[in-house]
Parts: C-alpha cells; sequence; structure tokens
C-alpha cells in the first residue's frame, strides 16, 4: 500500500485522484525538480545551479516537503565540508511520463524561440525528454550522448525503460554535437538540425531527435 504523506498546508480538499496528486505536485518548481532529478541525485547547489529564479528559501522549503511527501530522499554523506544529495524515490520517478505528456502539450500549443529574459538550458529540454521518451519510445535502442559544445548528456533507451546521465558515454551507439546555438535552432519550432553534426548510428540518432523535437510534434499533428 502507498504511503499516505502528512496533509498539505493548503489542500484542495476534494476527493478525487488528479486534486490528491495535484496536493503533492502542484506547487510552483515541484514538478521541475522532479524534471531535474530525473538525470540523477543532485546536491542543493547544483539544483539552484539548474533552477535559476527560485531562492533559497524557495528551494530548502519546497525539498523539506517533498521529503516528507516521499518524493526524495536525502542521503548525507559523512564529509568536510558535509555534503548531501537529493534522489527521487520510485513515486516521484513514476511522474516521468506526466512530465512528458506535458512537454508534449508544451511542443504542440506553447513552444516558441526564446522568449526574452528567459533562462536557456538544453539540459532542462533533454530532462524533460526522459519522459517523452517512455511515453513513445523510438523503434530500436541503445544509448547516444549529446554534447552542447563542450557538455555532454546521454540518453539511453531500450523500448521500455530510460536512463539520462549528464556525463559522457562511451559506449554511444551515435553522438550528436552541436553549439548551444545550433541545438537551440534544432529543439526550436523550426526543427533545423543543420547544425547538428552527427557521428556513428546516425539512423538511432534521427530517430532520438525526432522523437524528443517539436518538429516531430507539428509532423504528427499534419499527419
Amino acid at each position: 500500500m502507498a504511503v499516505v504523506p502528512p496533509p498539505k498546508r493548503h489542500p484542495y480538499d476534494q476527493w478525487s485522484p488528479d486534486a490528491r496528486a495535484l496536493d503533492l505536485v502542484g506547487d510552483k518548481w515541484t514538478l521541475l525538480i522532479v524534471r531535474d532529478l530525473l538525470a540523477g541525485p543532485r546536491r542543493f547547489v547544483q539544483l539552484q545551479h539548474v533552477l535559476p529564479g527560485i531562492s533559497t528559501e524557495q528551494l530548502r522549503s519546497r525539498l523539506n516537503r517533498m521529503v516528507a511527501d516521499g518524493l526524495l530522499t536525502r542521503q548525507r554523506f559523512r564529509e568536510v565540508p558535509p555534503r548531501v544529495e537529493y534522489s527521487l524515490t520510485d513515486r516521484a520517478r513514476e511522474l516521468a511520463p506526466v512530465i512528458g505528456a506535458l512537454a508534449r502539450w508544451g511542443y504542440d500549443w506553447a513552444w516558441s524561440a526564446p522568449r526574452e529574459g528567459e533562462a536557456i538550458d538544453v539540459g532542462a529540454v533533454f530532462r524533460c525528454s526522459v519522459g517523452l521518451l517512455e511515453n513513445a519510445p523510438p523503434n530500436g535502442g541503445g544509448t547516444v550522448e549529446m554534447r552542447v559544445d563542450d557538455r555532454p548528456y546521454s540518453l539511453t533507451f531500450d523500448g521500455h525503460h530510460v536512463d539520462m546521465h549528464e556525463q559522457p558515454a562511451p559506449d554511444a551507439k551515435a553522438t550528436v554535437s552541436g553549439s548551444e546555438a545550433a541545438w537551440l535552432a534544432a529543439l526550436g519550432p523550426d526543427g533545423d538540425r543543420s547544425g547538428l553534426d552527427i557521428s556513428g548510428d546516425s539512423r538511432l540518432a534521427d530517430a532520438l531527435l525526432d522523437s524528443v523535437g517539436a518538429q516531430a510534434r507539428r509532423t504528427a499533428n499534419v499527419a
């Protein structure tokens, strides 16, 4: 039986499964924290780095709440200075397809080139792609490494499960690399991949890009 978390301070007070779910994940930042932990455990300062705009107090409060709700685990390491890492529980990891569905809706109805003042982190798009791939995985499987300038990301999928890591993948079947500007063009509404370099299994790389890019969503809608 699932563990029932403590009552929320401002619940929806509706006996409905969607309202109960929103009691846990409906607050600002919660789903983005889940998204950013899909790539593995992170420390507090690492979460601050990938969540521009959140205050230190907001992040501390949200993490404490998510631990209490059974969405996160907090592990303390006996080091100097002290190190604390946050990880997703199985309960939170099952939100990956939900985040993927939100991303798909965002591609359909809210996507555009970056707006003035928006923080740009191509890694955030890759992290929400975990849910996109679990909803509609490309045929076949394997690992694709994506490089944004010199920053590596890797996605491994087998048709049923997706793992993401923000590190090189020596066993990658394909590598897709490009500047941040090239990735913005590829992942933006025009889906322009001309600035990306693909090595290795190009069919696998193209299948991955088709699964996570806005161009594929528009093509699917037209079809």
